[in-house]
């Protein structure tokens, strides 16, 4: 099933994650598409505020990745600089994919051979300064 959304700031943004968040389960690969200052990271906050995680959410770019705990899980990839399975290897992603816990990618386009079927699409496109089109692809859990 797929959905389109028009968020109009960057608090809406957060809103749209949030209710994605409230839906993940453990195992979950949430797959980002999207520019530059798309808006990838804030929808990852609200991802972690819906999943009850209280941490600052920030972009993983030099870290490649950013693991948020609660009672809950998140590991926040940045695969820009990733250019497929060989690189990938280096990162853990793999071993990130048996561990239980929500994994949200962003520059998924880099590895999209290496993600599972079941991956959740997020495609977020800048319409303006502040209006983003986003568009969620995923099973019947994610009609928010």
């Amino acid at each position: 099933m797929t959905k389109k959304y028009i968020t109009r700031s960057p608090e809406e943004t957060v809103e749209l994650g949030k209710r994605l968040g409230e839906r993940l389960r453990a195992g979950d690969v949430v797959a980002y598409r999207g520019g530059l200052g798309a808006g990838k990271t804030t929808m990852t906050r609200g991802i972690a505020l819906g999943m009850g995680l209280k941490d600052d959410v920030s972009s993983p770019t030099f870290a490649l990745v950013n693991e948020y705990s609660g009672e809950k899980r998140l590991c926040h990839f940045d695969m820009y600089r990733i250019s497929g399975a060989a690189d990938l290897e280096s990162t853990g992603f793999f071993d990130y994919l048996g561990d239980g816990c929500v994994i949200a990618v962003e520059w998924s386009e880099n590895i999209a051979d290496e993600l599972p079927d079941t991956a959740v699409t997020v495609t977020i496109e800048a319409v303006s300064e502040d209006v983003r089109e986003i568009t969620v692809s995923g099973d019947e859990r994610f009609d928010i």
